[in-house]
Parts: structure tokens; C-alpha cells; sequence
């Protein structure tokens, strides 16, 4: 079993930052490919980042290219996804997720999420 437990979101104002973490107990952390997703009420839940187990490859949604920057740290077993220049569209609840098999993760079926936590974007 693995444990998720984000942190960092909050209310920002728009062209604002912040910075969401994930903490991870239990198996080897550094065996997974880690993402984020997000989720707003009546739409399913989008893929914003990915990267590799071993932290050199990541990916990013068209819609936070340039803005949005994912990093991993094996020795700490967390998982940051840094936001700036955000935009009321960023609203959601942002999740934590972690998947043995990169395309099951990719695909939203990953073997772990998260609690999620909250970003709110105001204009």
C-alpha cells in the first residue's frame, strides 16, 4: 500500500503561484511513475502532469504548459507540482497520484490517489 497526502492548495488570485505537494508512505516511492490530476464538479478528472519514476521525464497538459512545473525527490518521497500565472480555469481540486504502469496512470487508473486538495482561482 501506498499513502498520498497533498498539501498547498489554497484561494490565490489570478497570475498568482502556488506550490502543491504530496507526501508518500509505504512502497518504495521511487518505483512509481507519480502524477497530478485536478477535477471540477460535473467534468471528469484531467490529467495536468506526469513524471517518471526516476524524475527525468515529465509531461504536461497543453492547457498549463510554461506555467505549471512537476518535480519529484526520491530521497524525501514527495511529489511537487509548482502553479504560477494562474487562472480562474485552474480552479479544482488537485489529486496525487501514483501507478506502477505509466499508461494506466496516464489513462486515470492509476493504483493510488490521493485525498485531493482544493485550489480555488479568483478573478
Amino acid at each position: 500500500q501506498v499513502q498520498l497526502v497533498e498539501s498547498g492548495g489554497g484561494l490565490v488570485q489570478a497570475g498568482g503561484s502556488l506550490r502543491l505537494s504530496c507526501a508518500a508512505s509505504g512502497r518504495p516511492f521511487s518505483a512509481y511513475t507519480m502524477a497530478w490530476f485536478r477535477q471540477v464538479p460535473g467534468k471528469e478528472r484531467e490529467l495536468v502532469s506526469s513524471i517518471s519514476s526516476s524524475g527525468i521525464t515529465t509531461n504536461y497538459a497543453d492547457s498549463v504548459k510554461g506555467r505549471f512545473t512537476i518535480s519529484r525527490d526520491n530521497t524525501a518521497n514527495t511529489v511537487d507540482l509548482q502553479m504560477n500565472a494562474l487562472k480562474p480555469e485552474d480552479t479544482a481540486v488537485y489529486y496525487c497520484a501514483a501507478g506502477a504502469l505509466r499508461s494506466r496512470l496516464i489513462g486515470g487508473r492509476p493504483d493510488y490517489w490521493g485525498q485531493g486538495t482544493q485550489v480555488t482561482v479568483s478573478s
